[in-house]
């Protein structure tokens, strides 16, 4: 019977020994598109926690249509494909209603929604038409059936119906005292209103913390209020440094001075911080949107967006009007002040006149390239690629000239894949020259150059007065 044996090791008896190794690295660190973190207020929802939400499932369900929940909208319209949503806020009421006995004035079954808030709730108790032997509680949000379970008609339906809702992930619903039999039949009686919560600084700073787990692309808000802004380049900043590097989207409402806007964005000076200038807009599908809205927008075409692509000149999908259309001079120092303008093309359609962030003065280890989105993007996405995999191999290679070739192996795999990608021209892994490896430690150095688009073409023309060629 053959055995098994290790690299070079021999065996005492004659036979046959084999071993298993693995052939190739397995697969390298891909991209990642398509996620934007939303910070949004509603009427119903879970509360001040992170909800993954895939824009096949939508949001409605979840989170209603009501307060700013179109933020989460307009980012899978411009793009995104995942929302890690956090709907902010403090305190508020839950809506509720009671259940009577059949023929009685007793109150049998409390039924409770699980969030607070202001959504308003109808409930029906009926025979079930199919089945004469079960009955059934339907929760209407409006006029659209929100919530529906069957229990069985007769004897204890009391119990019937607690049972039923143990699994709800809407509503809490149970017994009052104890109360025992037939159920009364009801339609469409009203729940008692809950009240929203409100929503303080503390509060998206909350929400900042409940999304951070999660990797995004970007990340925007639902609102113009320049604090929270503030907030949330201090949360790009602190989650950068523990190497989550996502692209935070700001815009602030026409209302607001264009100098003072412009002033705003210049303030950011940062290549995390997208500022959206003039953002008043009309689009198909959510009318007038302005602010946070454009800035939810943005957002998902930021995320959507594959690195080796640019937003410059990149139409607004189901925008249709631009609101405030900004002359030549102005959109020229708005560039300058680190401002993401819109603009007409020759067909009257929205588009980015130029995607850059809001950095205007780069830091000593900066380069301009870093004033660019596309440019931002593919390096973000370059760093974590390559963070992933040697994460990968933590811990599993010795620290010696073999484990250090793999290390720069597998990295130099995630460069040349992403040159075949045409996100970079080149990119060089070697070993560090000026830190030796010693212990559990080792250095290594990533020379890469990213590609760029071609945005600004200078055309020469040569006239003569002569009509001969």
């Amino acid at each position: 019977m053959a055995g098994t044996y290790m690299i070079g090791e021999t065996k005492v008896r004659p036979g046959t020994y084999f071993n298993i190794q693995k052939k190739g690295d397995g697969a390298a660190a891909g991209a990642t598109n398509g996620i934007t973190g939303v910070l949004f207020k509603s009427d119903w929802g879970p509360l001040n926690e992170a909800v993954e939400v895939s824009i096949d499932d939508g949001y409605e369900k979840t989170y209603g249509t009501d307060g700013t929940t179109d933020a989460i909208g307009l980012a899978f319209e411009g793009g995104a494909v995942t929302a890690i949503c956090c709907r902010v806020g403090n305190g508020g009421t839950q809506g509720n209603v009671k259940l009577k006995l059949e023929g009685g004035s007793v109150d049998a079954v409390s039924i409770t929604t699980k969030y607070v808030g202001s959504k308003a709730f109808t409930v029906s108790i009926k025979d079930k038409l199919s089945d004469d032997s079960m009955r059934e509680c339907i929760i209407y949000a409006g006029t659209k059936e929100f919530e529906k379970v069957a229990f069985a008609k007769g004897g204890d339906e009391v119990t019937a119906l607690v049972e039923a809702f143990a699994g709800s992930t809407n509503f809490k619903v149970a017994k009052v005292g104890s109360a025992t039999g037939e159920l009364a039949a009801v339609t469409q009686t009203a729940m008692t209103v809950g009240t929203d919560p409100t929503t303080t600084i503390q509060d998206y700073s909350n929400g900042f913390n409940a999304i951070e787990p999660y990797y995004m692309n970007t990340v925007c808000v639902d609102t113009d209020d320049q604090a929270v802004h503030g907030l949330l380049d201090s949360f790009l900043d602190r989650i950068f440094n523990m190497g989550q590097l996502t692209i935070g989207v700001v815009a602030e409402k026409k209302s607001v001075a264009l100098e003072d806007r412009m002033a705003h964005a210049a303030a950011f000076n940062s290549e995390k911080i997208v500022y959206v200038l003039n953002s008043s807009a009309t689009g198909t599908t959510y009318g007038e949107i302005e602010g946070y809205q454009t800035a939810a927008k943005i957002a998902g075409m930021i995320a959507g967006c594959p690195s080796n692509t640019s937003l410059t000149h990149t139409v607004l999908d189901k925008v249709t009007q631009l609101n405030d259309v900004l002359t030549p001079t102005q959109m020229t120092k708005a560039e300058q002040s680190g401002c993401l303008v819109l603009s007409l093309n020759k067909s009257k359609q929205v588009w980015i006149d130029s995607a850059i962030n809001t950095l205007i003065t780069p830091d000593d280890n900066q380069d301009d390239g870093w004033k660019k989105i596309r440019r931002t993007k593919t390096r973000y996405e370059m760093i974590t690629r390559m963070n992933d995999q040697a994460d990968s191999l933590v811990g599993k290679v010795d620290n010696d000239a073999n484990g250090r070739s793999t290390i720069i192996s597998q990295l130099q795999g995630i460069g040349d894949t992403m040159v075949e990608e045409g996100k970079l021209v080149s990119c060089t892994v070697t070993e560090s020259t000026v830190y030796k490896a010693d212990g559990d430690s080792a250095w290594f150095v990533i020379d890469c150059v990213d590609k760029d688009s071609a945005e600004h073409l200078y055309l020469t023309y040569f006239f003569r007065f002569s009509t001969q060629e």
